[in-house]
């Protein structure tokens, strides 16, 4: 942790599998503490959000700007989680 960093404790939740291994990591001394692995993890998973964030722009800039209205809506309707359990409208692989 750098110091003069502000902090928050909170509460995550995790599955009871993703803990046990957290927890092996920090008892076998690759990973400082529970918190240490999550902060890192954390830090990781923005990191990679702003990088693809990043292509996804170069990427629009270079076909033809900022999505439309229209299209947005039809990729939220393709890329939401609530299709995606419904198993979307994609047909099935032979």
């Amino acid at each position: 942790m750098v110091f003069g960093m502000a902090t928050r404790k909170i509460t995550i939740t995790l599955n009871d599998d993703q803990v046990k291994e957290i927890r092996a990591l920090v008892e076998s001394g690759q990973a400082a503490s529970v918190s240490a692995f999550v902060q890192h993890a954390v830090g990781v998973a923005l990191s990679d959000a702003a990088g693809w964030k990043e292509m996804l722009e170069d990427a629009l800039q270079q076909t033809g700007g900022p999505l439309t209205k229209k299209e947005r809506a039809w990729a939220d309707t393709i890329l939401s989680p609530e299709q995606q359990k419904r198993g979307g409208k994609k047909g099935k692989a032979a």
